[in-house]
C-alpha cells in the first residue's frame, strides 16, 4: 500500500480510482464494509482501491477544548490494519486551521476531481465534509451528476440495537468493557509500551510485574485484566493492572503487567498488550498479603479466560 501524505505527490496510478473518504478511527467493523465494497469494486475494474482521510483527526483541531480527545487507533497502527485489508493507497491529508476553511465545493473539485479524477466515492450513511459540514450524501450525488463520478453510501454496522461507532467503542473502552470493545472492534483493544522501571513491589511480594510507559491516552477504566501480551513475536497469557495502587496508597497511575510462565528481563523492550476481559475493580487490601492472594485467584481466573486464545 502506498502513503501519500501530501496532496501535490499524488501518483499517476491513483487516477480515476474507487475512493471513500472518513476518519476510520479504530478501522473498526463498521468501517469494514466500506473497504469491502471500495476493494472489491475497484479491482473488478482494474482500478486502485484508495482511502482518502486526515492526520491528525480534525477534531483535535476543531475542538481543541476536549482534552484529552481519544484516539482508538495511532496512524501507524491505522496504516497496518489499512494496509492488511488490501487497500492500493492511503492519502493521509495533513488538517489544520487552514484546511478546515476548504468548502465541500473546493475540496469536491479541486482534490477528489482536481487531483484524483475519481470513478466513485464509497461514505459512510452520516459522513459529512468541508467547511460547515455542506457535504454529504447529496451534495456529492450533484456534483458526481456533472462531473462524472458515482456515489454510494454504505448503510451503518449494527451490534444489537446501536450503530458501530468510534464514539461508542471510546465509552466501551474508558468504561473497562473490553470484551463488547473487542467485538465492535474485530479484534481486541489493544495499548503497546516500553517496559520502564516500577517500585519493584511485585518481585518483592514473588509476582513480578513489567510496568509500562503506554503509547496511547485511552486506556480502559482502572481495575485488573486478562491479556495477551506481545512481545517478540512471542504471545503470553497475562494479568495487567491499571491504577495507583491504593494498597500501597500510590498517586501516581501505573499500567503493570504480570507475565504468567515467564522469566527474564524485558526492561526497555516494547510489549503490546491485547485486552481479552475484565477481571475485577481495582481494590485498597489492608495488607500486602492478602492482595497477593487476590492475585493469585486473578491469575488462575485469567488462566480460564485466556486458554482458548493458546
Amino acid at each position: 500500500m502506498k502513503v501519500i501524505k501530501d496532496l501535490n505527490d499524488i501518483p499517476h496510478e491513483f487516477q480515476d480510482a474507487f475512493v471513500t473518504i472518513g476518519n476510520f478511527d479504530g478501522v473498526h467493523r463498521g468501517h469494514i464494509p466500506i473497504f469491502e465494497k471500495l476493494i472489491d469494486e475497484a479491482h473488478r475494474e482494474n482500478r486502485k482501491a484508495v482511502v482518502i482521510t486526515f492526520d491528525p483527526h480534525p477534531k483535535k483541531i476543531l475542538h481543541p477544548h476536549i482534552k484529552p480527545f481519544y484516539l482508538i487507533t495511532s496512524p501507524d497502527e491505522k496504516i497496518k490494519i489499512l494496509e492488511d485489508s488490501g487497500i492500493d493507497g492511503l492519502i493521509l491529508i495533513p488538517f489544520d486551521l487552514e484546511f478546515s476553511k476548504i468548502t465541500a465545493e473546493s475540496f469536491v473539485n479541486d482534490i477528489l476531481w482536481g487531483k484524483l479524477h475519481i470513478r466513485k466515492i464509497f461514505i459512510g450513511h452520516d459522513y459529512t465534509f468541508g467547511k460547515n459540514k455542506v457535504g454529504n450524501k447529496a451534495f456529492l450525488a450533484d456534483f458526481g451528476e456533472k462531473l462524472g463520478f458515482e456515489v454510494e453510501t454504505i448503510n451503518a454496522v449494527k451490534l444489537g440495537d446501536e450503530p458501530i461507532s468510534s464514539t461508542r467503542l471510546r465509552y466501551a473502552i474508558l468504561n473497562g468493557n473490553v470484551k463488547l470493545a473487542a467485538r465492535l472492534l474485530g479484534r481486541p483493544y489493544n495499548v503497546s509500551g516500553v517496559v520502564v522501571p516500577g517500585k519493584s513491589r511485585g518481585s518483592v511480594l514473588g509476582i513480578p510485574t513489567a510496568n509500562i510507559k503506554p503509547d496511547k491516552e485511552l486506556l480502559p477504566a482502572h481495575g485488573v485484566y486478562a491479556v495477551i501480551v506481545d512481545l517478540e513475536g512471542n504471545r503470553h497469557q497475562g494479568v495487567l493492572n491499571i491504577g495507583f495502587n491504593p494498597t500501597f496508597s500510590d498517586n501516581e497511575l501505573s499500567v503493570e503487567v504480570y507475565l504468567l510462565d515467564f522469566t527474564g528481563n524485558i526492561y526497555g523492550e516494547k510489549l503490546n498488550v491485547l485486552f481479552v476481559d475484565r477481571l475485577r475493580d481495582e481494590v485498597k487490601f489492608d495488607t500486602p498479603e492478602l492482595l497477593v492472594e487476590q492475585v493469585k485467584k486473578d491469575i488462575d481466573q485469567a488462566r480460564d479466560i485466556l486458554k482458548p486464545h493458546f
